[in-house]
């Protein structure tokens, strides 16, 4: 799937399209053509225009993690050995078929990745990073940081700044 290489690509409509759809990604395209005040026609190519460029990447339903019996997130810092870099890819693909890791993010500072982590209690958590993340070839260091409390639910992309 492409990626947008500029923001000047982006125009007001998509924009508008953008932060309509991240507020209702069921609206129908009747809906969201009234909300954007463009035809229906024109706001359904513009759509499928922005699923084609890769900037919508998808649609899905946002699900309470509790619900599912999953009741501890956290974020773990992740190094890799210093020795085992030429495996980075491997290594990546291993994290990519964890289904407990939610997010993985190369960063900079002391951690090479920062991952975000689902798990049904601690004792899981702990069992899953131990007994498997650790285990992974090339793996060094672990750190976890225990989610104690939402303040701030996932939220659309401001289209605006």
């Amino acid at each position: 799937m492409p990626i947008i290489v500029s923001e000047q690509e982006i125009d007001s409509l998509d924009r508008k399209i953008l932060s309509a759809l991240q507020a209702d990604g069921r609206a129908s395209n009747v809906e969201l053509s009234a909300q954007v005040h463009l035809s229906a026609p024109q706001c359904f190519r513009r759509v499928r225009a922005l699923e084609e460029r890769g900037v919508i990447r998808g649609y899905r339903a946002e699900v309470q993690p509790r619900a599912l019996g999953l009741g501890v997130m956290a974020y773990v810092s992740l190094n890799i050995d210093g020795g085992q870099f030429g495996r980075v890819r491997e290594i990546e693909a291993d994290i990519r078929n964890f289904p407990q890791i939610l997010e993985c993010h190369t960063v900079s500072g002391d951690s090479d990745y920062l991952l975000k982590v689902v798990a049904r209690d601690l004792k899981a958590l702990s069992q899953f990073l131990t007994d498997q993340l650790m285990q992974v070839p090339g793996v060094d260091d672990v750190r976890s940081m225990i989610c104690m409390e939402e303040i701030k639910a996932p939220s659309p992309l401001p289209v605006g700044l």
